[in-house]
């Protein structure tokens, strides 16, 4: 079962996602809240594995959240939910630690897909944002030139990241086991000072 919270201020909206999610087979919605004040006391009782956030919240913004959620719980995932598509707020949730960004627009079959893979390992995005990311690097140099001493292992596992592939897929092309992968990436992302799959990529791939 995927645990999902909800954090829009839009009632509406809220109410719309929530029930949506609770008609999925597979999927819950675990809690639905309209701003970040008692975010930290809600996910302690429900332990999310999903954060849909919006980044327009009142009194704190959607991109300060996705710093107060990683650092509280480090094994929770946030997909932003936004009408923003301007560049500088999708890097801003991404250097936050958010692992993927969907526009409101999208329609509910790409809500679930998205929750659905940001669960097995993806890094799922609209279409029009994964565009912007990859224009944003299209000037740098796509080899990674400092190894910040990675193993040989690493290195793969963060170039088959690069590449989108889910840890399933990794799983299976090492034959390694899924708890193996999830320890490799954990000590790519100390190596690489990150805390997302999204940082991690991001910064390969610019440097």
């Amino acid at each position: 079962m995927i645990k999902v919270a909800v954090i829009e201020d839009n009632k509406v909206l809220r109410n719309s996602v929530a029930n949506l999610l609770d008609h999925q087979e597979g999927m819950r919605c675990v809690c639905a809240l309209s701003n970040l004040l008692n975010v930290v006391s809600e996910f302690r009782k429900y332990r999310p594995d999903i954060v849909l956030m919006d980044i327009g919240l009142p009194d704190i913004s959607g991109i300060e959240g996705v710093r107060v959620v990683k650092e509280n719980f480090d094994t929770t995932e946030v997909l932003m939910f936004t009408v923003f598509d301007d560049d500088e707020k999708i890097f801003e949730a991404i250097k936050a630690g958010a692992s993927g960004y969907l526009l409101k627009k999208s329609s509910t079959d790409e809500i679930i897909e998205a929750i659905v893979s940001l669960y097995n390992g993806g890094a799922p995005m609209s279409a029009s944002i994964a565009r912007k990311v990859i224009r944003s690097f299209q000037d740098d140099s796509r080899i990674l030139k400092e190894d910040f001493a990675l193993t040989a292992r690493e290195k793969e596992i963060l170039h088959c990241l690069m590449d989108g592939m889910s840890y399933k897929k990794i799983t299976e092309k090492y034959f390694i086991s899924i708890s193996t992968v999830r320890t490799h990436i954990r000590h790519i992302y100390e190596k690489l000072h990150v805390n997302s799959k999204a940082q991690a990529v991001a910064k390969a791939l610019k440097k």
